[in-house]
């Protein structure tokens, strides 16, 4: 469960690092300046602060992913059906990511209620994409150049792979369990030894 909740905060990583842009505000002056003091432009920027606090944990949360799937992994198996389903990234980022950059929130609610609409909105997705384990659908992770198969093995059906490595059909791979029927893959010779 942890797992899956800092791959759903990794997939927010672009959001945020899009939010911080927007919503960025540093004074620019040219002559005659003055500085307007830390308290002010704390003030004017607490999203952006915000939003740097969840890209660091992006990178945090990546990293830890890194690490888990370096460990042991399965004996090899032989890929009998696959499907390349990258296209439910794009999914993902169409769907939630574009509409709540370009969507202001502005129900005609106080701006401070904006913000917290924003975070239940953000946190109600991911409890949606928890608990119906569609948080590889994650856009970061494609940026990263991974991939997302569902597939079949010799021992195991209906499964979906993540895997940095390009997959096809009779290929032989060596997996480490997610979630559920979610594995990281990486390919394996022919002849069942892992790759170098």
């Amino acid at each position: 469960m942890k797992l899956k909740i800092q791959l759903y905060f990794l997939s927010l990583w672009l959001l945020f690092a899009l939010l911080f842009i927007n919503k960025i505000q540093v004074p620019i002056c040219f002559s005659d300046c003055e500085f307007i003091g830390f308290t002010k432009l704390i003030g004017q920027n607490i999203i952006p602060m915000i939003s740097i606090g969840f890209v660091a944990s992006g990178f945090w949360f990546y990293y830890r992913f890194k690490y888990i799937i370096k460990g042991a992994k399965s004996l090899p198996e032989q890929i009998t059906e696959i499907e390349n389903i990258n296209w439910e990234h794009l999914t993902f980022l169409v769907t939630y990511v574009i509409p709540l950059l370009s969507f202001d929130l502005d129900f005609n609610l106080s701006e401070d209620r904006n913000g917290l609409m924003f975070f239940l909105v953000l946190i109600i997705i991911g409890m949606i994409y928890v608990k119906t384990n569609m948080f590889y659908n994650n856009p970061t992770l494609a940026i990263l150049g991974y991939h997302i198969y569902k597939s079949q093995t010799t021992n195991k059906r209906n499964i979906v792979l993540i895997s940095k490595d390009v997959l096809n059909e009779e290929d032989w791979i060596e997996y480490k369990l997610i979630s559920d029927n979610i594995f990281f893959a990486i390919k394996s010779t022919n002849n069942g030894t892992r790759r170098t």
